[in-house]
């Protein structure tokens, strides 16, 4: 990087020789997208290419206190892998619950390796296709779309992404067409030596209804490194509805994920949107939830779980453009081991958002003495009638409460699991979805087995 470098906004800024300069991008996309711009795909993905090669893998800094950084990612040594069709990965098939569903499609690093819609849906004009299938076949939707709302320039990883991507996931449900079953959407990484630039595109025609699970797997691994720069960005035309629900889980293996996801609330549209991030080394996500037109709502729920000495940092943005609108925002997130974790969420309501209501809570718990959560709730208001506030709580274990279970024949880990497991509970009762709901208790429950030794010693210093 030269001393003397412009950023993507076009000002000066002076860096000294050997110093990265730090990205700030604690802020809302605003709808700023890089394409709907007459411009081709080709195209887009050259100038984001450009990006990705002049500049330096991240480093994040917020208020001082508290440092996101992918300088230790080797890029070299990671490559994109292709897979034939039909070689599903072990993490899969060991992963997603065996149930009805309206379409499936799975991407194992570079490659879509398994995709099927329900024939009665595909006939009612619903597509699910891969990315580049859709950029070939659905051509109108797709220019329209792709990347409306997601930027390019912020940051090498994003810029990778942009470029680089291969296979992807796009879904078109029509005007009016009801899904009772969910479709789901899974990217798995093999283990150590793989990038995988996971892109995915969803459109809810007006009045369609339907539900989507996204899966980010990885498997254990020892040694050696991995990444997925993914964006995700789903758009809800006029009176659609879409339950979205995420899982992210890589495992003990060093992944690095750097991803951004954007959803956006149409005309008296609805989402219920709901992050369960349970396994990462290094995970920074721009999770933003966007209401666009009048009479939009949502319902922003997520929940995080760090251990050992995994860092997660998640910026959650409730952006409303304009009112009436709703919103709804409920987090909940624990930490074991001497992790680390970072949650900011934004209310930011623009000027003429009037009778904008809604209100972001985030509560945490610890469970080690070696452990942090930081908890970072803001408003930023640029309306005079609106309703919008936000509050949060950090606990610890109470041993009062342990006690009165052991006197109730439960060991001290049962206690423990069931008052863990209990703060999470009024968020997984809302995805709604038995099999989901049992997947994702699973996931908590096994990190606070993994962890029990440690919130054991921890109880006993206090």
């Amino acid at each position: 990087m030269s001393e003397n470098e412009s950023s993507a906004n076009g000002a000066a800024v002076t860096v000294k020789p050997g110093r990265h300069r730090e990205s700030t991008l604690y802020s809302a996309l605003a709808g700023v997208g890089a394409g709907g711009k007459g411009k081709s795909l080709a195209a887009l993905r050259e100038e984001a290419l450009a990006v990705y090669e002049r500049t330096e893998l991240p480093v994040w800094r917020r208020s001082g206190f508290w440092t996101t950084s992918l300088q230790e990612l080797d890029l070299d040594k990671l490559e994109v892998r292709h897979h034939p069709q039909g070689e599903l990965p072990a993490i899969v098939l060991e992963t997603l619950p065996e149930r009805k569903r309206a379409g499936r499609l799975v991407q194992r690093e570079g490659s879509v390796v398994q995709l099927e819609l329900d024939a009665e849906l595909a006939g009612k004009g619903v597509v699910l296709c891969s990315l580049e299938d859709a950029a070939v076949n659905h051509t109108e939707l797709f220019e329209q779309y792709y990347s409306k709302r997601l930027t390019s320039d912020r940051h090498k990883l994003e810029a990778a992404n942009a470029a680089l991507w291969s296979g992807g996931a796009f879904l078109h449900v029509p005007a009016g067409v009801v899904v009772e079953d969910p479709f789901e959407i899974a990217y798995a990484l093999d283990g150590a030596g793989a990038a995988m630039y996971a892109r995915t595109l969803v459109i809810g025609d007006a009045g369609s209804d339907f539900k989507l699970h996204e899966y980010n797997l990885a498997p254990d691994f020892d040694t050696g490194q991995a990444l997925c720069a993914a964006a995700f960005e789903m758009y809800l035309r006029d009176g659609a509805r879409c339950r979205l629900a995420q899982v992210q889980d890589w495992g003990n293996g060093e992944v690095f994920d750097a991803s951004t996801r954007v959803v956006e609330v149409g005309r008296d549209a609805y989402c219920h949107w709901l992050p369960a991030l349970v396994g990462g080394h290094l995970v920074r996500q721009h999770l933003e939830l966007a209401v666009s037109e009048p009479g939009g709502d949502m319902a922003f729920r997520g929940v995080f779980f760090a251990e050992a000495s995994e860092l997660l940092d998640v910026f959650a943005v409730d952006l409303h453009e304009t009112g009436p609108s709703g919103g709804d925002v409920h987090w909940r997130g624990a930490a074991t081991g001497s992790s680390r974790a970072s949650f900011e969420g934004l209310i930011q309501i623009d000027p003429g958002a009037q009778q904008t209501h809604t209100y972001l809570q985030i509560h945490s718990m610890m469970l080690s003495p070696k452990a942090r959560i930081d908890a970072i709730p803001s408003v930023l208001v640029s309306a005079d009638d609106v309703s919008a506030s936000h509050g949060g709580t950090v606990g610890e274990l109470d041993e009062a409460v342990i006690f009165y279970m052991q006197t109730r024949g439960l060991d001290r880990a049962s206690a423990v699991r069931v008052i863990v497991e209990g703060f999470f509970e009024p968020l997984l009762s809302e995805l709604q979805d038995e099999p989901l709901e049992e997947l994702v208790r699973a996931k908590v429950a096994a990190k606070l087995a993994r962890a029990s030794e440690d919130i054991r010693e921890y109880a006993e210093t206090r």
